[in-house]
């Protein structure tokens, strides 16, 4: 059953810390949001059913003076993104157990607020260059037809890619956006890739979001990559030739999308401005 148009109603923005969750950018980019929009907690799903301890332990707080126990479990808040449009961010460790019944919690909540746009974050390691903009995929209902089939991805996924599923098979409109970040980087914090993805789902939904200090930090992130690279011959070999590969590549998907007309513009505007040379 298809739900209706998602328009400008409620949005349902998931992440998971985990697997799917390199550099934390995409769990980083849920809790920017909620603390920027002031976030209220409005619905949890309890872990008992979900998490093997031994994996995801319990952790020990004492903000309060006294010593407090924090299970593993999933948290929803509420935002208002701006006057008249709420959303809604889902928090949690990836579950250890039962995918499918933790997905079909998660849609009973997405259902009692009214929800039709699902929208999972997600980041990972890649082969690509600190010095230019990171890679972010966009897959939006389960459609990969306007990637390139030797880019489509084939093998092991994780819980954002289950609750897409089984999202749109409930009739949700959902979009999966995640992040490619440089592996020769290692796990440490990237706000470069929190920041992309941040602006993508602004772009994504029309809605201009605060990025509050994610640019300043971003900048210090690229800052102390560059830093890193130049103490190392030989990384600073492997990053040359990974610009030069995204920039052949950025080169050709140019030309690729060029259609008759405008390659004709282009040749006539070059002979132009040839001739006006000689």
């Amino acid at each position: 059953m298809k739900r209706q148009a998602a328009g400008d109603g409620p949005v349902l923005i998931a992440a998971f810390e985990g697997w799917n969750d390199a550099c934390h950018a995409a769990s980083d980019v849920a809790r920017h949001l909620v603390k920027r929009y002031a976030g209220s907690e409005v619905r949890e799903i309890a872990g008992d059913d979900f998490y093997d301890y031994q994996t995801a332990r319990p952790i020990a707080c004492h903000a309060t003076g006294r010593q407090r126990i924090i299970w593993p479990h999933t948290t929803f808040y509420g935002i208002d993104i701006m006057p008249g449009r709420r959303w809604y961010v889902q928090i949690a460790p990836e579950p250890n157990y039962r995918w499918r019944e933790y997905c079909r919690r998660t849609l009973r909540i997405a259902d009692e607020l009214d929800v039709n746009r699902i929208v999972t974050l997600g980041s990972m390691f890649a082969d690509c260059p600190h010095t230019r903009a990171l890679p972010v995929d966009v897959e939006e209902n389960g459609d990969q037809s306007s990637c390139d089939p030797d880019q489509r991805y084939s093998g092991p996924v994780g819980i954002p890619t289950i609750l897409d599923d089984l999202a749109g098979e409930e009739g949700f409109d959902t979009t999966s956006l995640w992040v490619s970040i440089p592996q020769y980087l290692g796990d440490d914090g990237c706000d470069q890739a929190a920041m992309q993805l941040l602006e993508r789902l602004s772009d994504l939904t029309g809605v201009p979001l605060d990025l509050g200090d994610l640019p300043s930090r971003a900048d210090a992130w690229k800052a102390k990559a560059s830093m890193l690279v130049r103490c190392n011959d030989a990384l600073a070999e492997y990053v040359h030739r990974l610009e030069q590969e995204h920039d052949r590549d950025a080169k050709a998907r140019q030309e690729a999308s060029l259609d008759g007309p405008a390659c004709e513009q282009l040749i006539r505007e070059a002979e132009s401005f040839l001739k006006d040379l000689g």
